[in-house]
């Protein structure tokens, strides 16, 4: 079986809970439950409500996704 691509998208933290889990409202509406990916968390980078975020989703549950980069 090959490997499904992830989704790459942009969007806004709007509500920051517990263990380092977001809820992220994405560029076209939806809003995501996102938690940090490990290079983001070894590196200690602190992410906080109305930060710009591009998450990764998997095209299995788009209900579910991983921060990987945070924006200005």
């Amino acid at each position: 079986m090959a490997k499904e691509e992830a989704l790459q998208m942009e969007g806004v933290v709007n509500e920051t809970l517990p263990n380092t889990t977001f809820r992220v409202e994405l560029e076209n509406g939806h809003i995501v439950t996102a938690h940090i990916s490990g290079k983001m968390r070894k590196n200690y980078i602190r992410i906080l409500t109305g930060d710009k975020v591009t998450v990764e989703l998997t095209p299995y549950d788009l209900s579910k996704g991983r921060i990987v980069y945070r924006g200005r």
